[in-house]
């Protein structure tokens, strides 16, 4: 599998709504349940009107389109992840998955996916 990485920094966020979010950004993640609406942005693009931010998050995407019937990917690189004490937030399009890792535990997290036979990819 490849692996892309993406050579921004990231925010996850609350905000107070999604109206100052810059939609048109290269990334932005969001979600909205019935207590928060949550952002995930690029660090520099952060809105104003953010409730709380934790800052410092570096990410990649496993690259290539994922069929809906393929089974367990996400969760066979978050499982190694753990095993080596690397924690992440991942978010997911309908394309593929994103995850991001803390950017102290960002190359160790490369490594690791990269001893198991993963490809990492500009």
């Amino acid at each position: 599998m490849k692996i892309k990485k993406i050579y921004q920094d990231f925010s996850v966020c609350q905000v107070e709504d999604y109206s100052l979010v810059n939609l048109d950004s290269e990334y932005s993640f969001i979600g909205k349940t019935d207590e928060e609406k949550s952002l995930v942005c690029i660090t520099s693009e952060v809105p104003s009107n953010v409730i709380r931010r934790d800052d410092g998050w570096k990410a990649f995407c496993i690259q290539g389109v994922l069929d809906f019937s393929l089974i367990g990917i996400l969760a066979k690189v978050i499982a190694v992840l753990a095993d080596n004490d690397i924690s992440i937030f991942a978010v997911s399009t309908y394309n593929t998955d994103y995850v991001l890792i803390k950017s102290e535990n960002y190359q160790k997290g490369l490594d690791v996916l990269k001893s198991i036979g993963h490809e990492i990819v500009d």
